[in-house]
């Protein structure tokens, strides 16, 4: 069973035209470890998560996910 957390920070940021400097300002961390979780390189803790969350004010499993996300334009079955 793989631990791959999948997320759609990149998209949140994209849609708010947020940089990866603004949102690690924003949470107090190096703008690194943004290209990281958004790269899948990192999983964040349960804390950093849901300040991620909070940031962009939807709950956590709009962000985070154990499965992969589906395509933008893709239809669920």
């Amino acid at each position: 069973m793989s631990e791959t957390v999948y997320n759609r920070i990149a998209l949140l940021r994209a849609e708010r035209n947020v940089t990866r400097r603004q949102l690690a300002d924003a949470l107090g961390v190096h703008y690194q470890t943004v290209g990281y979780l958004e790269r899948g390189e990192y999983s964040p803790s349960l804390y950093l998560a849901l300040r991620i969350a909070e940031y962009f004010e939807v709950p956590v499993e709009v962000v985070f996910s154990t499965a992969p996300f589906p395509r933008i334009g893709e239809r669920s079955a």
